[in-house]
């Protein structure tokens, strides 16, 4: 997310929570209704006070929102809802890095509850990660406060488009690109989000390397201190570029954002041809195996694969079955050990 919004928005505080309820037996069963799912941030009450997101939305989005509400109508606690997919969703939460002591933390735990009756169920807790670490500072501004850096970009858009953004107000920049994270449909003849940004900066990242730093993706993904890969990928060395390509190959033209995203089978395929990957047509995060259970409910988040090389990440797996990694103890679902092994099929 942006941290100020009072010259250009590239992303509103906008998290999305799912959760999956599986009710232990010697055949589990998934839960779809019946029974109450609610999260809440831990550490983390409001955001309002934090970011003047609420000031300007507005201008940006044409809403006016109650503090501490997000443009899905969740906030920082609440019910999550039934999807229709085997799972629980709680959308577009206003979610900010910075705790209610005023602790920087991009790792914040959301603790998710199943109530009956007012009896709590069960109780898991899972990252819920969030960062305005977006350094355009590198390069743009070096040195100056945020809205200075941004009005600089958007003089600069001005200077090579033939543009009019700068002091017009506070601009969305996916109002004219296109970008499926917002569902956004952005003006016929421009380009993407995605494209736009890849394809403009992949041959201007010197100063980054000037720095001493590697990951060019990390000048803008947060971040050179926030992280955003920390999965057991990256713990064996497979890096950002090695699954998504660099930044030219972000920008093709033909790649639709957000959607276009590399797949677990096309590395581990060739590896493990037994074992069945992705769902046809569906990435990673969307996927279900093993009696409908989402493939990131057993093995974490797209980018925080366990194990990952943050303790909070790792925190669901320890709690379930007492150590990190991907959930594999077969009793944390099933109340007595299958006596056939999973193979890794979708359809078992």
């Amino acid at each position: 997310m942006n941290q100020d919004f009072s010259q250009l928005c590239i992303l509103p505080p906008y998290n999305n929570l799912h959760a999956q309820v599986i009710r232990r037996g010697r055949e589990p069963t998934i839960v779809r209704s019946g029974v109450e799912v609610k999260y809440r941030i831990t550490n983390n009450t409001t955001s309002a006070p934090k970011t003047n997101f609420w000031q300007y939305a507005p201008q940006l989005f044409g809403v006016n929102l109650t503090p501490d509400v997000g443009l899905t109508g969740n906030s920082l606690q609440g019910k999550m809802a039934p999807t229709g997919a085997n799972d629980w969703a709680a959308t577009g939460i206003p979610l900010t890095p910075i705790t209610d002591n005023g602790v920087l933390n991009p790792y914040p735990l959301g603790e998710i509850s199943v109530e009956s009756e007012g009896k709590v169920l069960a109780l898991t807790h899972a990252v819920v990660p969030v960062s305005w670490e977006i350094s355009c500072n590198i390069c743009h501004a070096p040195g100056l406060p945020g809205p200075m850096v941004d009005a600089d970009i958007l003089m600069k858009h001005d200077q090579k488009h033939n543009t009019q953004l700068f002091g017009g107000g506070a601009v969305l920049c996916a109002s004219c690109h296109f970008d499926p994270a917002l569902g956004t449909i952005g003006i016929p003849g421009v380009k993407s989000l995605s494209e736009a940004m890849h394809g403009s900066h992949a041959s201007r990242m010197q100063p980054v390397f000037a720095m001493g730093l590697t990951n060019e993706c990390y000048a803008c993904h947060p971040g050179f201190q926030t992280n955003c890969q920390r999965d057991v990928h990256f713990a064996k060395g497979i890096y950002c570029t090695s699954c998504h390509g660099n930044m030219t190959a972000v920008a093709d033209l033909n790649r639709i954002p957000w959607v276009d995203e590399p797949t677990c089978g096309s590395c581990h395929k060739s590896r493990q041809p037994e074992f069945d990957f992705e769902e046809p047509g569906k990435l990673f995060k969307d996927s279900h195996g093993h009696g409908g259970v989402h493939c990131a409910a057993c093995h974490g988040s797209p980018h925080a694969i366990g194990p990952a090389v943050t303790p909070q990440d790792n925190l669901q797996a320890i709690e379930l079955q007492g150590y990190s990694g991907t959930i594999s103890k077969c009793t944390v679902c099933h109340t007595t050990p299958p006596s056939v092994h999973f193979e890794h099929h979708r359809h078992d």
